[in-house]
């Protein structure tokens, strides 16, 4: 992983906060260059909230079309009947608990929102 790296691991299923917190902080930071990637990590509500509210969803295709990489937990998007939405979009879904563990564990910069 680059030093230069944020990774956001995104819980928070409100529409406010994921737009006018978590999406527009992360397309800014990876458009202006501020780290050299950024990465979104979906968990839980969000998965639903993207196929379920189109305005998240044109965000978060705009956050990966700039290079903003998305993926999600696949168990969570299978308990809320989203998997097969997200993964259309683009979004790579796996089990992430080994992931996150590693992430944490490591020297990575991670933030929860």
């Amino acid at each position: 992983m680059n030093k230069n790296e944020l990774n956001v691991l995104w819980t928070n299923g409100d529409p406010i906060t994921s737009e006018h917190f978590l999406l527009l902080y992360t397309i800014n930071a990876q458009k202006r260059g501020w780290f050299d990637q950024v990465n979104i990590i979906v968990w839980g509500s969000p998965a639903k909230l993207i196929i379920e509210n189109k305005r998240i969803q044109e965000l978060v295709k705009e956050a990966m079309a700039i290079g903003v990489n998305v993926s999600g937990c696949l168990h969570c998007a299978q308990e809320l009947g989203v998997d097969k939405e997200l993964e259309a979009m683009g979004i790579k879904l796996e089990y992430k608990g080994i992931p996150l563990t590693e992430l944490i564990k490591g020297d990575h910069k991670l933030i929860t929102i």
